[in-house]
């Protein structure tokens, strides 16, 4: 139910948490120029605490990379540091381990993720 205030209607938390994460994806999955292999440092910006390293060869480091840069990554970090290649490989389990606001919003843009979804099920 949206709520009234004297300036009108009051957007939900959904619907500005799926605006903010909407507002961050790149053009296209192919706009993902990051790395597949190596090493990647993330600025602080991206993560302020914990590791802020990881190594895209171990497969826990790489979705923790993922999970970190779709949730506090803008729109420079994501197509920085994300691979579409690797997006898409992941993106099968990667969706049951972030939240429903960003899932939401990439799914919505790429329908080539939920396709993705559905046939690794």
């Amino acid at each position: 139910m949206v709520q009234q205030s004297s300036f009108g209607a009051t957007p939900s938390v959904a619907d500005v948490l799926h605006e903010r994460y909407a507002g961050r994806l790149p053009d296209a999955l192919e706009d993902l120029a990051g790395p597949k292999h190596g090493t990647v440092g993330l600025p602080l910006h991206v993560v302020w605490s914990g590791l802020r390293t990881f190594d895209l060869d171990r497969p826990r480091q790489c979705m923790g990379l993922y999970r970190t840069v779709l949730a506090e990554g803008q729109r420079d970090d994501i197509t920085r540091f994300l691979n579409r290649d690797l997006l898409l490989e992941q993106w099968p389990v990667m969706r049951t381990m972030i939240s429903r606001h960003v899932r939401d919003a990439w799914e919505s843009a790429f329908p080539e993720l939920p396709r993705r979804a559905a046939s690794a099920a």
